[in-house]
């Protein structure tokens, strides 16, 4: 397991994007680059990579959305169905990797990366508008959805310096069922799920809790009105 590419992206104008600029579109660079803890969504740093750049404050960044990862084993994937050449960071990825199943990545698992960093995963891809511009697939946010191959975010334990070619060593892996791809699928087509993703603990972003707090709570509510009739 190791990275394939580190990548980062500038902040490009688009008539896509709602901010009317993004950075989704990454490019690799050679590195050492410097990742650590971009601090809150709003008024952080955005990305957890040094050189990268996050328009949309209210819906990217931030220390639960610090490095983006995506297995070229889907990106070869994605270029078998859509007939086209998919390079590294074209998915607004940070990391392309090999060897590592992103989307099956349980919440809480740790990596080291190179000799330095350390990694946990704790979020999924949700796609949105600016994801679509930029591939140009029409349909796209719903063909990625159904396929259920979102990568995973990453945030930071401890900062440290990457390039690409560093091996990625799976350092811990909670057991509980809650990977990228459980919570992709709670968080979009299958919203039942939404209280299982609770088991994932600390691990969860605060915002992904609540969620799923309130789902719970008004589902038992429910539960408890139906049971009263």
């Amino acid at each position: 397991m190791h990275l394939i590419s580190v990548n980062v992206g500038r902040a490009t104008a688009v008539e896509y994007a709602d901010t009317g600029t993004t950075g989704i579109g990454k490019r690799p660079v050679p590195g050492p680059v410097r990742v650590s803890a971009p601090g809150p969504k709003a008024t952080g740093a955005g990305s957890g990579l040094e050189g990268d750049v996050v328009c949309d404050r209210r819906h990217h960044g931030g220390d639960h959305q610090a490095v983006y990862a995506y297995a070229r084993e889907d990106l070869d994937w994605w270029e078998a169905e859509l007939g086209r050449e998919l390079p590294p960071g074209l998915f607004g990825e940070n990391l392309t990797t090999s060897g590592v199943d992103l989307s099956g990545a349980v919440l809480g698992e740790r990596w080291e990366v190179g000799p330095e960093l350390v990694l946990e995963v704790s979020s999924t891809r949700i796609p949105c508008r600016t994801f679509q511009g930029v591939l140009g697939e029409s349909g796209w946010v719903k063909r990625f959805t159904r396929e259920n191959r979102p990568g995973a975010y990453l945030r930071v334990v401890r900062e440290g310096r990457i390039s690409p070619g560093d091996r990625i060593v799976i350092t811990h892996r909670p057991e509980h069922e809650v990977t990228s791809s459980f919570l992709f699928r709670a968080w979009t087509t299958e919203r039942a799920l939404l209280p299982r993703v609770l088991a994932a603990g600390e691990a969860l972003a605060p915002d992904v809790r609540e969620t799923a707090l309130a789902y719970a709570a008004g589902h038992g509510a429910r539960r408890a009105v139906g049971r009263g009739r």
